[in-house]
């Protein structure tokens, strides 16, 4: 690994501290992809990248609107260096767009929009997420074995870093939603004592209360508790408070 490779893996850490989302993330990547593939090419390259999570849609990112653009053909289509990544798990290179027969739609299109090459690289993510890295050159001849191998060893570091984002990101709704349970608890427990209160009943007895007119007002228990302790208190609801 050069210098420039352990430059390239820590600007990537540095990448998850730096931003607050998975899309801020992959813009960074795709941006740092870039540049390293425009040093050792020499020529202008472009870098796409298209996250799939399951039950969570697609997330696109790129170095440049025109990356970004690009990658869209792709998408629409649904055929190109990105899915066959994909589908293999190796890099698959589009060497030339004229000459190309499997997706002349695909290479139509790239001709078109200025590009003459293309690579897909995949990022290994395991079961959960899949990725690869798309990058778009000007000119053909620029993605050699070297330029492929030196693109390869930038997905691995980069599996690896976009790896860690996702399980922060998760860890970090998982936390939201424990917040927002122990919030709903707190206001359900809250109302059960001024029921208790009014009632001269015991806790169970009052949350059976609550459970009963929650279901004949179809509305959700915690819901129906921040209103009891709105209508005592004159605020709007409660909140759980954590000590530090």
């Amino acid at each position: 690994m050069t210098v420039e490779d352990v430059d390239d893996f820590e600007r990537l850490h540095g990448l998850i501290a730096g931003t607050e989302d998975i899309k801020g993330f992959l813009d960074g990547m795709t941006g740092f992809a870039a540049a390293m593939m425009t040093r050792v090419t020499g020529a202008r390259i472009e870098c796409a990248v298209t996250l799939r999570r399951r039950k969570r849609g697609a997330t696109i990112a790129g170095s440049s609107d025109d990356a970004i653009l690009l990658d869209g053909i792709e998408q629409n289509l649904g055929e190109g260096p990105f899915a066959e990544a994909l589908r293999t798990g190796v890099p698959v290179l589009l060497a030339d767009v004229s000459a190309q027969q499997d997706w002349p739609e695909y290479c139509r299109s790239l001709a078109s929009a200025g590009c003459r090459s293309s690579l897909g690289v995949p990022l290994r993510l395991g079961e959960d997420a899949a990725a690869a890295l798309v990058f778009f050159a000007p000119a053909t001849g620029l993605f050699t074995e070297e330029t492929i191998a030196d693109a390869s060893l930038f997905a691995d570091m980069g599996s690896r870093a976009l790896s860690l984002a996702i399980r922060i990101a998760t860890a970090d709704l998982l936390a939201e939603n424990l917040r927002a349970a122990l919030d709903g608890r707190t206001a359900i427990d809250v109302a059960c004592g001024v029921i208790m209160a009014q009632n001269h009943c015991s806790q169970d007895e009052a949350f059976e209360m609550l459970r009963k007119a929650s279901s004949t007002r179809n509305q959700k228990l915690h819901a129906l508790a921040e209103e009891v302790i709105a209508r005592l208190s004159g605020t709007n609801g409660t909140a759980t408070h954590f000590e530090a």
